[in-house]
């Protein structure tokens, strides 16, 4: 009778393994049955009719056009000293003097004051320099002013430098006498005496 009893305890436990797996199982179904379905009731097929009108209907309004985007304006402030793709210039040391040179006063595309030097026939390369502001910038302006023809001007100044430019303080400038001129005329009309500090 012991045997049957173990038999019978050895039968109910591996009915129970059985039937909690099989459980185990089915929820895990359901579950999965669950998470797959739809979420919206499925829609019911439409009449032709339905389809027709929706067809015919004048078209829904579509979406706004995007509108254009404008961007800031690029810094032009160092493109007037090194343009893309061109050599670079030669830049002049800070603090360099430069004694006596050659040169017209030129302006720059906004306006600044620039000193753009004479060829001296040695191949220099000497890119123009900006005009600090002082009182030999504006005897230069004046001469030009007055004169009925393109200046040429005798400067010295000390160079500084600055995001790729060169900037000259002048401190001796004298108009350049024209060599078509006589002697005796550069004789009388010397009145432009140089500004020293």
């Amino acid at each position: 009778m012991s045997w049957r009893f173990s038999l019978w305890a050895r039968t109910m436990e591996c009915n129970m393994r059985w039937t909690a797996v099989i459980l185990a199982l089915m929820i895990a179904c359901s579950a999965f049955a669950q998470t797959t379905r739809p979420t919206t009731p499925p829609t019911e097929p439409s009449s032709p009719d339905m389809m027709l009108r929706q067809l015919l209907s004048p078209a829904r309004p579509s979406a706004k056009p995007l509108e254009p985007v404008t961007f800031p304006q690029e810094d032009q402030t160092s493109k007037t000293a090194v343009a893309p793709k061109v050599e670079t210039q030669n830049l002049v040391r800070e603090g360099s003097f430069i004694p006596e040179r050659i040169g017209r006063l030129t302006r720059t595309t906004e306006g600044q004051a620039e000193l753009t030097f004479e060829a001296d026939g040695l191949a220099l390369k000497d890119p123009p320099m900006i005009i600090l502001p002082n009182l030999n910038l504006m005897r230069m302006e004046s001469m030009l002013k007055n004169a009925s023809k393109d200046l040429k001007f005798h400067v010295a100044g000390t160079v500084t430098e600055y995001n790729g430019r060169n900037y000259i303080l002048l401190e001796y400038v004298v108009a350049k006498q024209d060599d078509t001129v006589p002697t005796s005329k550069k004789a009388e009309d010397r009145d432009n005496t140089p500004i020293r500090p």
